[in-house]
């Protein structure tokens, strides 16, 4: 493994970060891939437990793994193979306490509401609500919030100042 930094300038990206070492499966799919390269199967098949696509998902949204293609035997089908990037952490941001409050709730709670926001927040951006400022204002919360659930969900992210859905292909 290089020694390469994960350097956080934005506070927001603690939240992939809380999410991915905040649960041992997740913990233990990073720490596999720190050490070698993996394809999603190789690792479901080490740890023999669903939700490794999910992890990847998310493990990738947070920029904390790189992919490549590994070149298949004769007959056989290219597979995507994994890898942890960083192995060193470094943080530089100020931030208000509620937004920092906001951020960590949002990374450890398996609170029910949240599924509701996070389905409000899907349902505004298919009708062409975007922003993270207007979405803000509309449900009631702070915009550092709104960046924070899109990096805890798996079906939106932030872009530029707005949010966007993802496809599942990424």
């Amino acid at each position: 493994m290089t020694g390469h930094i994960r350097i956080v300038n934005d506070p927001v990206e603690l939240v992939p970060l809380l999410i991915t070492f905040n649960d041992s499966k997740y913990k233990q799919i990073y720490e596999l891939l720190n050490k070698t390269w993996l394809s999603e199967e190789e690792l479901a098949q080490q740890l023999h437990h669903q939700g490794v696509g999910e992890c990847i998902q998310l493990l990738k949204k947070g920029n904390l793994i790189e992919e490549q293609w590994r070149m298949p035997a004769p007959g056989q089908k290219p597979v995507r193979e994994y890898r942890a990037t960083y192995s060193k952490f470094r943080a530089n941001f100020q931030c208000n306490m509620s937004d920092l409050s906001d951020l960590l709730y949002l990374s450890v709670s398996n609170d029910e509401t949240l599924r509701a926001v996070v389905e409000q927040v899907e349902g505004e951006i298919e009708q062409g609500n975007v922003s993270i400022n207007d979405l803000a204002r509309k449900f009631d919360v702070s915009p550092m919030f709104i960046r924070g659930l899109a990096k805890r969900s798996h079906k939106m992210d932030v872009k530029g100042q707005g949010l966007v859905l993802l496809d599942g292909t990424r």
